[in-house]
């Protein structure tokens, strides 16, 4: 196999459209490079919103993002849980949503250090073989618990059945996860920050050339700007 070029380096931000992978999307990327190409974390196929992407010898700086915290918009059908958290799986169960006082309760609850299940449909490993693998074969294991941070939670629409929730949480919590535990399942998901990354900065895939790639010392330089004024 050839190795891929290490340049052009620098760090795209892309605004992930519902449906193709994350990497899919890299995948895309590195077409138009030529280039090494990653991620610093990815979305569920049907997720939108930014995702970083390491071009080049960028790449060598993966684990000094993949740590940020992230922040998410999210509509949360609470009538319905679903075996995956999100629209794709079967709903599992059914339920009432609570009135605009229970779900307070609920979404306080969540607020802080927390300790969820991983959902089902996660490439999380169990026994040697990826969850979502288990889970399509119809495979029922006692998933682990993963412990993250809420900082903010927030209540921005309850329409009496689904609810806009404005999340800012540790690297790794499972937003379909919190869905699941308020009683209900995402309908969307949408990222809009990673860090001191905003979406409103980012390109759509279509849209990427070279040149809206961030040198690899800006990048770091805004990384550790951030964590010094909001250290965690």
């Amino acid at each position: 196999m050839v190795p891929r070029a290490l340049e052009p380096a620098g760090v795209a931000l892309v605004d992930k459209p519902a449906g193709p992978s994350s990497f899919a999307v890299v995948a895309k990327i590195r077409s138009v490079t030529g280039a090494r190409t990653g991620h610093a974390g990815t979305l569920d196929p049907f997720a939108t919103g930014l995702l970083v992407v390491l071009s080049g010898r960028a790449t060598s700086i993966a684990s000094c993002l993949v740590g940020l915290d992230k922040r998410y918009l999210t509509d949360v059908d609470l009538t319905a849980r679903t075996a995956t958290g999100d629209p794709e799986g079967e709903v599992i169960s059914r339920a009432p949503a609570p009135d605009a006082t229970e779900l307070e309760r609920r979404v306080a609850a969540l607020r802080g250090e927390i300790e969820l299940p991983i959902p089902a449909a996660s490439a999380v490993k169990i026994g040697g073989e990826r969850a979502y693998r288990l889970a399509r074969k119809g495979v029922e294991v006692e998933m682990p618990l993963r412990r993250s941070t809420v900082y903010a939670l927030d209540v921005i629409a309850y329409t009496g059945e689904v609810v806009t929730l404005d999340l800012q949480v540790s690297s790794g919590t499972y937003v379909r996860a919190i869905a699941d535990a308020l009683g209900g399942h995402c309908r969307t998901l949408r990222r809009t920050e990673v860090g001191p990354f905003s979406v409103a900065d980012a390109v759509e895939p279509d849209a990427f050339e070279p040149t809206v790639l961030l040198p690899v010392e800006d990048v770091l330089a805004r990384v550790e700007a951030a964590r010094i004024v909001s250290p965690r």
